[in-house]
């Protein structure tokens, strides 16, 4: 053989080699990112080739699926009472992906989950029959939140407090997902975008905002657990107006003829003295109300329900007169309904945090369990005696003050009113803000709500925590206590 043919054979068998590398290579490394890369269109065809499992509420399916004309997708989504379930559920759309417990459990309700697979199909790659999700949601109390805000700009959350089971979880405006679930809705889908209302943001897990006054709560807890004061009715030193620290700036209260001066923590709750909290936070200094509001969940990277919520923020590097704002629930304090429902939830609970959580269990499609939720998984966040004083000093806001109407007949009902600035200066419409807790002796139920409207259409004046979202958590709370 010539040099010049035994050259050319000894590149032809390089490059045979490189090949076959690369293609072991291919195989062996790369094919689960290939598999898994958001373009493969395969992943689709397969997510959508049968119908899908069902997202359940109380034994019911929210969801379903229908077949499709034409294309290589053969089945769509459907929703039963889309937009009263939209926070629930998210959508599942064949052009815009999946969210919320679509988006997290898609693998189970699309068959591809390998623990719904049996031998044979782990081996032929077949896909499996799917499996479903069970919620936590009641609809009872999902459908008195839904109603109560109705064309309210809002969101709302009940939590059971001895479970942490999510029974309800609202936000307005909602959406029907059917609309969007489809390969040809892009006007449907460009007006969800554009709606300035934004209605695709979930606002009871997504959007942390000023939680005003509701945010005393967690300044009266870390007063008394810190000993700054010895109960709830032992008098405060809190001049009335109270001048900020280091400044000249007044902070006054909402009602000017309030017996705020000097007031103990149960009457500053009931009449929501500003100067009694703004004190409190300033004398407890950053660190322990920071401490308290993290006990509480704040400041929480991943607070999954399974779907994760956004962190609510207690602010750091402040000066003594941003501590004292902080106090009332405001300078750079933010919350979601979510977290000021797991304020008022451990108080009910005797001051332990149960995990809070909207699944109760994954099942495959004959009903085996594949994954469950436990519930009651605790932590302390305050001592019981500080819950028990908290707990009373809210039944006084809810009988005697500002919370007047969150009251249920024949319930114990304690409760705390916000009303938070909004904008520069507070130029736009203030937040209303109510978190409660009601539980029913005779049998034994028990629940904790937060409630915030953004915007009602009501004018500025009209704006309270009691005049406009206490009156969706009482509605909220009677549902859960006759479940």
């Amino acid at each position: 053989m010539n040099k010049t043919i035994r050259r050319a054979s000894v590149f032809c068998l390089l490059m045979v080699l490189a090949l076959l590398v690369r293609a072991t290579w291919v195989q062996g490394y790369e094919a689960r990112a290939l598999a898994d890369d958001e373009h493969n269109r395969r992943n689709t065809i397969a997510q959508y080739a049968q119908p899908l499992g069902d997202i359940i509420v109380a034994g019911s399916p929210v969801t379903g699926s229908k077949g499709t004309s034409g294309g290589d997708l053969r089945y769509k989504r459907t929703y039963t009472q889309g937009e009263l379930y939209a926070a629930v559920t998210g959508y599942s759309s064949q052009a815009y992906g999946a969210t919320q417990l679509e988006g997290i459990h898609s693998d189970v309700l699309d068959g591809t989950d390998d623990r719904l697979k049996n031998p044979k199909d782990l081996i032929t790659g077949g896909q499996a029959k799917p499996g479903n999700v069970l919620t936590t949601i009641d609809p009872g109390v999902q459908k008195a939140a839904y109603e109560a805000l109705g064309d309210d700009k809002g969101a709302a959350v009940a939590i059971d407090p001895k479970t942490g089971r999510i029974l309800g979880m609202v936000s307005t405006p909602s959406y029907d997902p059917s609309k969007i679930s489809g390969t040809t809705d892009g006007d449907a889908w460009r007006k969800l975008l554009d709606d300035p209302d934004k209605p695709l943001v979930n606002r009871a897990l997504r959007q942390p905002l000023a939680p005003g006054s509701t945010f005393k709560l967690v300044v009266a807890a870390a007063a008394l657990e810190n000993g700054l004061y010895g109960s709830v009715d032992e008098r405060t030193d809190s001049p009335d107006p109270y001048t900020l620290p280091g400044t000249s700036t007044v902070l006054r209260n909402e009602n000017a003829s309030a017996p705020c001066e000097n007031a103990t923590l149960r009457t500053a709750l009931q009449y929501s003295c500003n100067n009694v909290f703004a004190k409190a936070a300033a004398d407890l200094g950053q660190d322990k109300v920071m401490e308290m509001a993290d006990a509480f969940g704040f400041d929480t990277e991943k607070l999954d329900v399974p779907v994760r919520a956004a962190q609510s923020v207690y602010p750091t590097g402040m000066d003594k007169a941003q501590t004292a704002l902080t106090g009332i629930g405001q300078f750079e304090v933010t919350a979601t309904p979510l977290q000021m429902a797991m304020v008022t939830s451990a108080l009910a609970n005797g001051g332990e945090l149960a995990a809070p959580h909207m699944v109760a269990s994954v099942t495959d499609g004959d009903g085996t369990v594949l994954e469950e939720t436990e519930d009651g998984d605790t932590k302390r966040v305050v001592e019981e005696r500080t819950a028990e004083q908290l707990r009373s000093a809210m039944v006084t806001v809810v009988e005697e003050g500002t919370g007047t109407n969150a009251r249920i007949a024949g319930a114990e009902v304690g409760g705390k009113t916000g009303t938070a600035q909004n904008g520069v200066d507070n130029s736009n419409t203030p937040y209303a803000w109510f978190t409660s807790y009601a539980k029913d002796d005779s049998s034994g139920k028990e629940v904790a709500v937060a409630v915030i409207v953004e915007d009602s259409g009501s004018a500025r004046s009209e704006v309270s925590g009691n005049g406009l979202a206490a009156p969706i958590a009482q509605k909220m709370m009677k549902a859960a206590l006759e479940r």
